[in-house]
């Protein structure tokens, strides 16, 4: 209605004033919310005024902020409108004035609202499991028509009720997903203008975090330098941060506690029991936190806190040793004595002996004490973690007690020693009567006496049958004396041997005997063998004695020939008769008997030595020994080998670890071959699949390490140095060869092999190497060396005599190590044709 009174207006006016026309560029304006647009107002005749009206009728005026009016000259004016908004829209009028004439025109401005997207954050973040609300504010007029797209696709919410446009154009997702998360758009239409836009959006999910424990309880022991490892895992999007709390205080990284890079694992160092407890583990992102506790168990070490000497009478009615230890969980205690075990309760028949035990304390109780109750005893604490052990000595004071054999032999001319050993505390005197007289006396040239802490010995050289008889022994201390009677008899020489059966081979004979019935009162240190063919002279040797010799082998025998063969027996004293004659026949020549095998396991564990021990020869020399070899799991056998007939052992390198192997040695005269003599024996475990001990065991420290680096480095100069003097004739060694000892470097080399050694194997092949020795039959001592004191042996005392002492125990194992000594030969081992060459 407004509009069309305008327009009677204008025509009216127009007719009145024709002389002045108004005409406004453009006729009419669209002005988007926010836009600035001008009008052209041109008048056509002459005009005084030209000036412009709200749509409220009101008279625009000069510089206002909003609209503003200008004229450019006479016939033209300008109306601007800025930043337009929804009150800026109507009917602007242009008039013209001339006197009484007047002229008009107006222009419709619309103001409309463009798509805008007042709020639609990006990125939007939702937890897993919410209905997420995804915000798309827009704007405009008319009110657009929203769309939501995700993944190129249009959100059709009658198929998927988890979705929903809200009133207001938020697209609504309930129970979001992970995998809901994604770019989403926002797109808005106006059908009337054509106008499209769209906002992308993405969407993230946030996952509340998940939390494992590694271990849920970790056991650690208190004060032992070790460190305990608490560890969770943890898992969320968007990635979690863990942090660790104990007593609701959050722990950091310090002196007390260490925490890797993600937090994951908390390093608690050196352990304590108040280091016990429950650890939270807190995992936290966006989404919220989560939580697990981990137990840590702190145990303790037993350790004994109280354990005394103690000091009893011998017959004392009891004495208690008491034993104290703490530890987590709490230690059981025991005793033990020498091989014995005390645990609680009563530990021996005749209940002298009782354990009683109360929390940490155990009590040992002895009753009716004994002599034999003295000595270290050990108290162990032990639990789940550890054991601590303590000695204690207990002190029994007792009167002398004295031992020893009663019974000494000997004979005129040989010195005897009667030993009286004295048990007390604490230590007694020591004094020798015969018949009343204290000994050594002035008429007793004869006799000495020798004291050790705990034994007398009186050495006597009997000069007559007077000498013989009893000797008595008294010992003294302040807790009593006791005395004791000894025998020095007269010893005679042993009777005669039994043979029971003589085993006659080609060239040897096995003499199987009975010892004799009588010793003579000493013990038997040789047997005498002595053999002869009918009619001809006797031929003797002597074999030392041992505690289980029964059987006795004849060397040089010759075949098919008959025999006799008697024994007799050598003590201290001398030689007693020989046994009856026996009649054997050896037998014709043959094949050698199989020789008797031994192996060991060498140093390197997947080395064996094989020695051979040569029996029966069969009554011809034995040309060599053939040797071969295989794993037991496998068929075929290693190249067999031959060995001179002197060689006693071979050595197998190179074998494989842990594996069963037998091996064959035959020998071989003219005869033909023996029997094999056959053994199995198992090669070590390669070290190298030996794990490292110790879990918690130290490491070398730097400095260890620096110095063993300097060393290898040191010998590898020394070894460049030594190498360079032997082969080149230079280096540090020839230098000061050359110029202070005046000597020439080496002008040949030096032999590769020793003498008597040979090293085979197998051509372009990695068959073991076999190394050969051989040995000569050790010869028995003919000459009686040292040997240890017995009742015919005299001791040294100041004066040049042998006393008996521990010292005989060395000389022993001089004279085994002396046995070990082997005799090397130039003959270097014969190998068949397919074998491998030296």
């Amino acid at each position: 209605m407004l509009q069309i009174r305008d327009l009677i207006w204008g025509l009216l006016f127009a007719a009145c004033a024709a002389a002045i026309q108004v005409q406004i560029t453009p006729t009419q304006g669209e002005i988007s919310v926010g836009e600035s647009k001008f009008f052209l107002c041109e008048v056509v005749g002459d005009a005084k005024d030209i000036d412009w009206y709200l749509p409220s009728g009101e008279k625009i005026l000069p510089n206002r902020p909003d609209v503003s009016v200008s004229r450019s000259d006479e016939t033209m004016s300008t109306l601007t409108i800025y930043h337009a908004n929804v009150d800026t829209a109507g009917i602007y009028k242009c008039v013209a004035k001339n006197g009484d004439k007047e002229a008009q025109a107006t222009v419709q401005v619309k103001i409309y609202q463009k798509i805008t997207f007042e709020s639609a954050p990006n990125p939007q973040e939702f937890n897993e499991g919410d209905d997420a609300d995804i915000i798309c504010d827009v704007v405009s007029s008319p009110p657009p028509a929203i769309i939501w797209k995700h993944k190129g696709s249009k959100i059709e919410v009658v198929k998927d009720v988890r979705y929903k446009i809200m009133d207001n154009g938020h697209l609504q997702i309930r129970g979001i997903k992970k995998t809901d998360e994604g770019m989403y758009n926002c797109e808005a239409r106006i059908m009337a203008r054509g106008e499209i836009d769209f906002k992308m959006i993405k969407v993230i999910v946030n996952v509340l975090p998940t939390i494992r424990a590694r271990l849920s309880e970790v056991n650690a022991t208190a004060d032992s330098g070790l460190s305990a490892l608490l560890a969770c895992d943890a898992d969320g999007f968007p990635e979690p941060t863990v942090t660790w709390a104990h007593n609701n205080v959050v722990l950091e990284t310090g002196d007390k506690y260490t925490l890797n890079e993600d937090g994951s694992e908390l390093l608690i160092k050196g352990v304590k029991k108040v280091d016990e407890g429950d650890y939270t583990c807190i995992a936290k992102n966006k989404a919220g936190e989560k939580t697990e506790e981990v137990s840590l168990n702190v145990f303790v070490k037993p350790r004994i806190t109280y354990l005394n000497n103690q000091t009893a009478l011998e017959f004392d009615e009891q004495v208690t040793l008491t034993c104290e230890a703490l530890g987590d969980p709490t230690p059981t205690i025991s005793w033990s004595f020498e091989n014995r075990v005390f645990t609680e309760g009563e530990q021996s028949l005749d209940r002298n002996i009782v354990v009683r035990s109360h929390a940490r304390v155990s009590s040992l109780t002895l009753k009716n004490v004994l002599f034999t109750y003295a000595g270290q005893y050990l108290c162990t604490a032990s639990n789940s973690i550890g054991q601590d052990d303590q000695h204690m000595h207990l002190e029994v004071r007792y009167a002398p007690k004295i031992l020893g054999t009663v019974t000494v032999y000997t004979w005129e001319g040989n010195a005897a020693n009667i030993s009286c050993e004295v048990e007390a505390h604490p230590g007694a005197s020591v004094v020798w009567f015969r018949d009343g007289l204290q000994l050594p006396s002035a008429n007793t040239t004869n006799m000495k006496i020798y004291n050790t802490p705990t034994v007398s010995y009186l050495e006597i050289t009997p000069d007559s049958q007077n000498d013989f008889g009893s000797y008595n022994c008294t010992a003294t201390n302040l807790m009593g004396s006791e005395s004791k009677e000894f025998l020095l008899i007269q010893a005679e020489v042993p009777s005669s041997p039994e043979i029971e059966q003589v085993e006659p081979f080609s060239s040897t004979a096995v003499v199987s005997f009975e010892e004799p019935d009588s010793m003579g009162g000493v013990p038997i240190i040789k047997y005498r063998v002595e053999w002869r063919m009918q009619g001809r002279d006797w031929t003797s040797k002597e074999h030392d004695a041992n505690d289980d010799m029964t059987a006795i082998t004849i060397f040089g025998l010759k075949p098919e020939t008959t025999y006799e063969v008697k024994m007799s027996a050598i003590n201290g004293k001398g030689e007693g008769e020989s046994s009856q004659a026996s009649t054997f026949k050896t037998q014709p020549v043959r094949e050698p008997s199989a020789p008797k095998l031994e192996a060991k396991i060498q140093e390197r564990g997947n080395t064996l030595k094989v020695n051979w021990i040569k029996q029966d020869d069969g009554g011809a020399p034995i040309y060599h020994y053939l040797v071969r070899y295989k794993a037991k799991h496998v068929s075929d056998w290693k190249p067999e080998m031959r060995f001179p007939t002197n060689s006693e052992y071979v050595l197998l390198s190179g074998l494989d670890w842990n594996t069963e192997y037998e091996v064959h040695v035959v020998a071989q005269n003219m005869k033909g071959k023996s029997e094999p003599g056959v053994i199995s024996i198992r090669t070590a475990t390669d070290p190298t699949t030996i794990p490292d001990a110790l879990d918690g065991g130290s490491g070398l420290g730097t400095g260890a390490i620096v110095g063993i680096l300097i060393v290898v480095f040191f010998l590898l100069l020394v070894g460049v140095d030594v190498t360079c003097y032997f082969l080149n004739k230079c280096g540090l060694l020839m230098c000061i060869a050359v110029n202070f000892c005046g000597k020439a470097g080496p002008g040949a080399k030096s032999k590769d092999i020793e003498e008597g050694q040979a090293a085979f194997s197998k051509d372009e092949s990695k068959e073991p190497i076999v190394e050969v020795r051989t040995e000569e039959e050790p010869t028995p001592n003919q000459g009686g060396g040292p040997t240890e004191p017995n009742e015919t042996t005299p001791l040294t005392g100041p004066d040049g005599k042998t006393v008996k002492d521990e010292s005989t125990k060395g000389e022993t194992e001089v004279k085994n190590a002396t046995a070990e000594v082997k005799t090397v030969p130039n003959e270097a081992p014969q190998m068949n044709g397919n074998e491998s060459k030296a």
